[in-house]
């Protein structure tokens, strides 16, 4: 393992298999985490599904992963990032969301994406935090699509209105590059137009440039493809 990622090669079917699992028992959790919010039902379900939660916990507890998910790749390198918190097909807390790009130098991506109850902030918008978590990530995987993968060094937002819940877009781009440096650009937009900008600098992180460096970049991940 590198940094969190995790060489497996599985197959292709096994992979297909275990996404035809996982994604529509997450999703099953995410439709558990918004009922939870908004039911009104009475104090004696509470406790029965109170429960009833507990025991399927106990039983999913019974056999686990050490620490975090991290990211599994294959020999082609691209990484599935399942626990990652806005695309992690395993993870309940992710949206999540599907990225589209097509391969190009600026690295342009876009997603139409769902924020719903658990994202609030204010009375009926997205928490604030919740869209930079999103805009991190995008921009992220925009720098990945340029070919100029890297980490968060800096992130910088600018909120212009308030985001409401409910069906909304996010694009972003490569602005410019600078030896292990790229600079990203992207926004969110609403039914009102663009609710937040975002500009983010990417470094390559070291482990993988010293792979680059030795001749080994088939063994750096496509961790944002």
């Amino acid at each position: 393992m590198t940094g969190g990622f995790r060489r497996d090669d599985l197959p292709t079917d096994e992979v297909e298999r275990q996404v035809a699992l996982y994604r529509p028992f997450t999703e099953a959790v995410r439709g558990l985490v918004d009922a939870t919010i908004r039911t009104t039902v009475g104090d004696d379900e509470i406790r029965r599904a109170q429960a009833e939660i507990e025991a399927i916990t106990a039983r999913l507890q019974a056999q686990q992963l050490p620490g975090a998910f991290g990211v599994s790749y294959g020999a082609d390198g691209r990484g599935r990032p399942w626990g990652n918190s806005v695309v992690g097909i395993r993870n309940p807390i992710a949206p999540p969301l599907v990225t589209e790009h097509h391969p190009s130098a600026d690295g342009r991506v876009w997603c139409d994406f769902h924020l719903g109850a658990p994202y609030e902030g204010p009375p009926t918008l997205v928490h604030g935090g919740v869209l930079a978590l999103v805009l991190d990530q995008m921009l992220g995987e925009s720098a990945g699509a340029g070919g100029r993968p890297g980490m968060t060094g800096t992130l910088t937002l600018r909120y212009r209105q308030g985001t409401p819940l409910g069906d909304l877009r996010a694009e972003a781009w490569i602005d410019r590059t600078e030896g292990i440096k790229t600079w990203a650009k992207g926004h969110i937009i609403g039914p009102d137009g663009v609710t937040v900008e975002a500009e983010g600098v990417f470094i390559l992180p070291k482990w993988a440039r010293e792979k680059i460096a030795a001749g080994q970049a088939e063994e750096t991940p496509k961790f944002f493809e």
